[in-house]
């Protein structure tokens, strides 16, 4: 056994769990659960069947800007309790081999942490993401959220 009791491996760099990300505007403490079955963020805001992270930084701060809601946006460093899936609204639809490494699941996840310091998009580039995304609502065009 190695130091901390962590084998390295042949080139000697130790490994670590996956790092998972939800953006949100909810409010969350260490250990709360982020569980489907409550109000989407997005699309016509049904009760969510799914619930979604990303193992990019990128992908979790689109979530929590293009949240619904008025508290501020937030990044959690989540645990997935259960089998995550590739997020076909991006990958399927949009960006074929997942680069966003974006995941859904009808598993909790569990907050292990906050990422507190991170940088947004710039103000025009979420508005015109805001804009496209109104659009295919009024063409009836929702995410797969809203199954």
């Amino acid at each position: 056994m190695e130091k901390n009791d962590q084998k390295q491996t042949a080139a000697g760099a130790t490994p670590f769990a996956q790092t998972y990300f939800h953006g949100t505007k909810a409010q969350l403490n260490l250990g709360d659960s982020i569980s489907p079955g409550y109000q989407s963020n997005y699309g016509q805001r049904k009760h969510a069947r799914y619930i979604f992270l990303s193992a990019t930084l990128d992908a979790a701060i689109w979530g929590a800007e293009l949240a619904a809601g008025e508290g501020r946006e937030r990044i959690y460093l989540v645990e997935p309790t259960g089998d995550i899936e590739d997020d076909p609204d991006l990958t399927d639809k949009k960006f074929p081999g997942n680069p966003s490494k974006s995941y859904r699941s009808t598993h909790p996840f569990r907050v292990v942490g906050e990422v507190t310091a991170w940088t947004g998009h710039p103000a025009e580039k979420v508005a015109a993401m805001k804009a496209a995304l109104e659009t295919l609502k009024q063409q009836g065009i929702n995410s797969l959220n809203d199954e």
